[in-house]
């Protein structure tokens, strides 16, 4: 019988769309179906065919509902997948949620292009829409914690809580025999909602993701973000914070809670402008009024996001009048990269004012606009002209919910054995050769960088 092979079709010198294809004898799955993001030339990849066909696939497994994890799925469909899509039951509900946005952004993006002319396709065309993303959702099967599911014959996978945001889960693939750990992306061991990740399970095969594979986290400080909101506030500007619908806006809202009731930053409203973070607060609110065992005992029961100074921006009107405030205040906008969605009318109309700050509170990918920002553009292109960055520019490292180079070697490290191999992914070329490279060096594993494209033998 020939061996079990797993190839990565993505998240291979990047730290975005993740899909790794995994065959056995008498079956095929796809694990995360996520969009690449960043620069042009990756983002191309999501319009590229995929090297096999979708209607072959017996199902997709997703480890968490962020668009570089599960953005492709429609496509998918679109192009002849039906097979179940699993994943656990609050992630189904996040990805409902990210899906629909996506695909009325990228409508959105694209009537915008036509109407402006700036888009060198004619005419401008959404990777797939709103009718596509209705025919997924009905795929989607939740799989609770710790329950064996059967894919295949001979494929199956079970799910452990990853700690990264709500829902978020590490996916052990069973092949003809053969086990093999996907971290998804992995948490920390203090975000403020989850508990830590689970220990690895015991795998012949793992693949680890390494987004901050390079580096360690700063010690926490707040005074970075107090300070910030000071400054601003005092020169009568406004604090403008690019933040991921799904989890991010939620840490963003209990810390600046928290810096308001301890009197740390002024009485500021907080407007929420994106319709896929409500919705996902939404989400978090019961979750956490209905506890569950991979939350912390300190968030369940409790309404933690009935925040006295928010404000829910729910129609574009509201959003408009965004663009330029006529006071101080704070206006939290989804993508959290800066790639799309309403977040990039406001950078187009705040950054020329130098009383502004723009607040960056997590990873920014390469080729985005917060990657631009973060490394000192002083012009940024948006919707086809450059806007002159005079506005502040800080950036705040507590929210990330990526563990980093010395959590990630410690949460392997605590595998019941050693695995044949590691293969180190979700990460930029540096990033993942140095995880690859500490593996080697601390636990005197086999570890290797994959390309883009490689297949590999499993067992």
């Amino acid at each position: 019988m020939t061996s079990p092979t797993l190839t990565f079709l993505g998240a291979t010198g990047t730290v975005t769309g993740s899909r790794f294809l995994v065959e056995g004898a008498l079956g095929r799955v796809l694990v995360d179906a996520g969009l690449y993001q960043g620069v042009a030339e990756l983002r191309r990849r999501n319009w590229t065919p995929v090297d096999f066909d979708p209607a072959s696939l017996d199902a997709v497994v997703v480890t968490h509902a962020h668009l570089d994890h599960s953005g492709y799925l429609p496509k998918l469909v679109k192009d002849g997948f039906a097979g179940p899509i699993v994943c656990h039951p609050q992630t189904a509900e996040l990805v409902a949620i990210v899906l629909r946005d996506s695909a009325h952004l990228q409508e959105e993006d694209a009537r915008y292009a036509n109407q402006e002319g700036f888009s060198k396709h004619r005419p401008a065309l959404p990777l797939y829409d709103r009718t596509d993303v209705e025919r997924t959702l009905p795929l989607l099967v939740p799989a609770d914690y710790l329950e064996r599911r059967v894919l295949a014959r001979g494929l199956a996978v079970t799910l452990h809580p990853a700690g990264h945001i709500l829902g978020s889960s590490t996916a052990t693939i069973e092949v003809d025999g053969t086990r093999v750990l996907f971290s998804g992306d992995l948490g920390r061991p203090h975000h403020p909602l989850l508990l830590p990740p689970a220990d690895p399970p015991d795998s012949d095969v793992v693949v680890v993701e390494s987004t901050y594979g390079g580096r360690d986290h700063p010690a926490p400080d707040d005074d970075v973000l107090a300070d910030a909101v000071r400054r601003t506030a005092q020169r009568g500007g406004s604090v403008l914070i690019p933040a991921f619908a799904v989890d991010r806006t939620e840490l963003v809202l209990l810390e600046l809670e928290r810096l308001r009731r301890a009197g740390r930053i002024p009485d500021l409203p907080v407007y929420v402008d994106s319709p896929m973070a409500l919705a996902a607060l939404d989400v978090y609110r019961h979750a956490t009024r209905a506890g569950g065992g991979h939350l912390r005992a300190e968030a369940h029961g409790a309404d933690l996001f009935d925040l006295p100074m928010v404000h829910r921006v729910r129609d574009a009107d509201e959003s408009i009048a965004l663009n330029k405030p006529s006071y101080p205040s704070i206006v939290i906008s989804a993508s959290g990269m800066a790639t799309g969605g309403r977040v990039v009318h406001h950078l187009r109309h705040q950054l020329p004012d130098q009383r502004n700050t723009v607040i960056l509170t997590g990873y920014q990918a390469e080729g985005t606009r917060g990657r631009q920002l973060l490394e000192g553009a002083r012009q940024l292109k948006m919707h086809g002209r450059y806007v002159p960055v005079r506005a502040e520019v800080v950036q705040v490292a507590d929210f990330s919910v990526h563990a980093d180079s010395s959590e990630l070697v410690a949460w392997l490290g605590r595998a019941p054995r050693a695995p044949q191999s590691v293969y180190v992914v979700h990460g930029e070329p540096a990033s993942s050769a140095a995880l690859a490279a500490r593996i080697c060096e601390k636990l005197h594993w086999n570890a290797v960088v994959p390309r883009y494209g490689e297949r590999v033998r499993l067992g």
